[in-house]
């Protein structure tokens, strides 16, 4: 083998070992990149349930604000309907007389 020869074996033999060494590199780094690729899809899938149960929270809060009647809507409705009940008996006094 030429001089030639035995530096262009070693040359690529140096390579070979270089693109081992940088491929067990790279395998690391694909490991820890799909650790946090699951990490971040389960910490998505937590706040997608989160907003969700929020969301139905929101929901159920909104329909009791509206079922909710103040003390002020009591007291307008007890109050009309004491004028209606005034205006139904002036109406009967009317039909006995």
């Amino acid at each position: 083998m030429t001089k030639e020869e035995e530096k262009a074996l070693r040359d690529f033999e140096t390579r070979v070992r270089q693109m081992i060494l940088r491929f067990g590199e790279l395998e690391k780094e694909n490991a820890r990149l799909l650790a946090a690729r699951e990490s971040d899809r389960r910490a998505l899938e937590s706040l997608q349930a989160e907003n969700e149960r929020l969301r139905r929270e929101y929901a159920n809060l909104k329909l009791a604000r509206m079922l909710q009647v103040s003390d002020e809507d009591k007291s307008a409705a007890k109050a009309r309907l004491a004028k209606l009940v005034r205006d139904v008996d002036k109406c009967i006094a009317l039909l006995n007389a």
